[in-house]
């Protein structure tokens, strides 16, 4: 397959370059110096799997450079989506499937909106990387792990397709889950919660899961988020806080979400499809979120003014 990744940050580099290895067709899309440093150097993976590099790795900035592909991977910022969607359009032949892979619930609806609902699979994926600098990917935490679905919930062809190629990648694992959708609800219950209350603490999870008061706003944005999901139909089981505050309070104590780092750099974040979706989701259909009201008008400040910084 040939496959596109709109965005080489920290998972689209790392899942592009694990298909890139497995011997697949990969065109990274980036821009800048890191861009020029994957066409020049190709792309290093540091990872706690096992470093790699690709190289020579095809990249480029221009999507009509590129052409039609068989599968995009959208892996940019879930507050890029809309803007990025026109861009992708030159990548788009008749049969070309589309994998958000954002934080957040909203990129399958926004990405249909632009492109054709029936070039759209819901998607997910965890993993904890980043861009270590240019043209390098740095894999730190969390199993690397990548799941995709029609978000009908048919079973398809082209879904078991696209599983195989990831099966045949070493350094993580894939699956298409029965409800793709009641899938990306359940990492939303948990990384909104994590993400919001570690820019507000300045902790990392380890930081805040075993204080008191920090933990009860844990719990407390964890049924928040979930008692919105069973409102908008979505299944989520019924130990579905429990759950994942079992997930958190196992996973590394010196984990930091990506929105999280993002606020405490002073850069633009996903604060709006993450706190500010579930604040804004609540509203709509008039269920109370006191904790993630409190994150987001926490935040805001922060936020605006780094998109105003950013924007000139």
């Amino acid at each position: 397959m040939h496959f596109a990744v709109y965005g080489t940050g920290g998972v689209g580099g790392y899942f592009g370059g694990r298909l890139a290895q497995a011997g697949q067709d990969v065109t990274f899309i980036a821009r800048g110096e890191h861009l020029a440093a994957i066409q020049n150097k190709g792309l290093q993976v540091e990872s706690i799997l096992g470093d790699f590099t690709i190289n020579p790795a095809q990249a480029s900035s221009n999507p009509e450079q590129i052409g039609r592909v068989d599968v995009v991977i959208v892996a940019i910022k879930a507050w890029q989506v809309g803007a990025a969607a026109e861009h992708m359009r030159a990548l788009l032949g008749p049969e070309t499937i589309v994998v958000p892979l954002e934080n957040g619930v909203d990129a399958p609806a926004e990405l249909s909106a632009a492109l054709g609902e029936e070039h759209i699979l819901g998607g997910l994926c965890r993993i904890s990387s980043f861009v270590s600098g240019p043209g390098k990917i740095r894999h730190v935490g969390v199993q690397p792990y990548i799941a995709f679905g029609e978000r009908n919930g048919i079973k398809s062809e082209r879904a078991e397709s696209l599983r195989a190629v990831f099966a045949s990648c070493a350094g993580l694992t894939v699956e298409i889950p029965e409800n793709i959708e009641s899938a990306m609800w359940d990492k939303f219950v948990f990384i909104a919660s994590i993400s919001g209350l570690g820019a507000v603490t300045r902790q990392t999870v380890g930081g805040f899961r075993t204080i008191p008061e920090t933990r009860a706003l844990l719990i407390a944005a964890l049924e928040e988020t979930t008692t919105l999901a069973r409102a908008r139909g979505v299944h989520l089981p019924p130990e579905q806080v429990k759950k994942t505050l079992a997930f958190i309070d196992n996973a590394s104590p010196d984990l930091v979400a990506s929105m999280q780092k993002d606020i405490m750099e002073g850069k633009p974040s996903e604060l709006e499809a993450q706190n500010g979706a579930v604040v804004r989701m609540g509203r709509a259909l008039g269920i109370p979120t006191p904790t993630h009201e409190f994150i987001y008008a926490s935040l805001l400040p922060a936020e605006l003014r780094a998109r105003a910084i950013h924007s000139t």
